[in-house]
């Protein structure tokens, strides 16, 4: 049973051994004059002005983590679409649940501010 999985196995060892020979590569033979001006900061080609570490407003987090939350909830849509005749009205009736369930969620989150822009 395990040798179905042996070709998957072979292509990670080669893929990792792939990487890990351009990276070696690069390090051996690559340029290692570090300059002032290799080591200023880039910032599309103009003048950097102030600190390179500016505080970021907590409300693009939390907009990333809604974002990531409600799009990982509609990955399990797909394993219910694909078994949706045989689950029958119990998968059914399960799925509006769960859709209910995550649109309690949107509604909390679009009445508390969250989802706002500005």
């Amino acid at each position: 049973m395990l040798l179905e999985y042996a070709a998957i196995g072979i292509m990670i060892l080669v893929v990792s051994l792939i990487g890990l020979i351009a990276i070696g590569l690069g390090t051996i033979f690559g340029p290692k004059r570090q300059t002032d001006r290799k080591a200023a900061p880039y910032e599309s080609g103009m003048t950097p002005i102030g600190p390179g570490i500016r505080r970021v407003p907590v409300r693009f987090y939390l907009i990333a983590v809604l974002f990531i939350l409600f799009d990982i909830e509609v990955v399990f849509f797909l394993p219910w679409a694909i078994a949706f005749r045989q689950l029958g009205l119990f998968g059914l009736a399960e799925m509006l649940i769960f859709i209910a369930i995550l649109l309690v969620g949107y509604i909390y989150a679009w009445k508390k501010g969250a989802l706002e822009w500005e």
